[in-house]
């Protein structure tokens, strides 16, 4: 930058001659080039747009803006409503421990618990509740979790050997996993 700033002694350089008299020493002047016809006819259109063009095209916008809007709210609301779902299912999974409890003791056989028992079962699967975790199964650790390993000889793959409690998942939201005892090949 210091080398290209003048030095107080030196001497000016010539003037530039300015660009007005380059253009008309290169050529016609633009002004006459067109006729005032040619002047109103591309002033028209590029200052005066169509209105209703304009509001029609803002209509569409809005009307589309409209439309993703109320297509996402009923995905957060219907998102929404299956975690309230699954919370006040999750809260009464003690409830239907107890009955898996009560009947494996045998204290559901008959009687009116046996259909208050059945009554909540088919109140929770109405809103989508299944079990996960049955004996046998391949073991998941996405949707199981592994208490115990028994070392196996006659097992290819972890497979569930007993379940210790029952998970629950609704859809695809799991709410719970089973808590299992896993055969596991022996080595």
């Amino acid at each position: 930058m210091a080398d290209e700033k003048k030095q107080p002694d030196e001497e000016p350089e010539e003037p530039v001659e300015a660009p007005e008299d380059l253009i008309e020493a290169e050529g016609p002047d633009i002004e006459t080039s067109f006729t005032d016809e040619d002047l109103a006819f591309l002033a028209g259109d590029a200052i005066e747009p169509d209105p209703a063009a304009e509001l029609l095209a803002d209509l569409k916008r809005v009307q589309a803006e409209f439309a993703n809007y109320r297509k996402r709210v009923d995905r957060e609301r219907e998102t929404a409503r299956d975690a309230n779902t699954a919370e006040v299912v999750k809260a009464l999974l003690p409830v239907l421990d107890d009955f898996a409890l009560a009947e494996a003791h045998g204290d559901l056989t008959d009687g009116p618990m046996l259909v208050i028992a059945q009554k909540f079962r088919a109140g929770l699967e109405k809103f989508g509740l299944t079990a996960i975790g049955e004996k046998g199964d391949v073991f998941d650790p996405n949707l199981h979790e592994a208490l115990v390993q028994l070392p196996t000889p006659d097992v290819t793959v972890n497979t569930i050997a007993d379940v210790i409690a029952q998970g629950y998942k609704i859809g695809d939201r799991l709410l719970r996993p089973a808590k299992v005892a896993v055969s596991v090949p022996a080595e």
